[in-house]
């Protein structure tokens, strides 16, 4: 018994998972993005400690009247 003819068979896909896939990969992207900048500021902050200076925090600075 012979199979499906494979050239009248169509791969389709829904836009629904067009769009779920795209958000699930953009998703992946800026975690990967947030994960390496918080990572590189982790970085930055333990050779400034390694290097024994005392002022390594990011200094936030307030305007007056706040």
């Amino acid at each position: 018994m012979p199979g499906p003819d494979p050239a009248t068979k169509k791969d389709t896909y829904s836009p629904r998972a067009v769009l779920l896939a795209l958000a699930f990969i953009l998703a992946l992207v800026l975690g990967g993005l947030f994960l390496f900048y918080a990572l590189r500021d982790a970085s930055q902050r333990q050779d400034c400690l390694m290097q024994g200076r005392s002022n390594c925090a990011p200094v936030e600075s307030t305007t007056p009247g706040n």
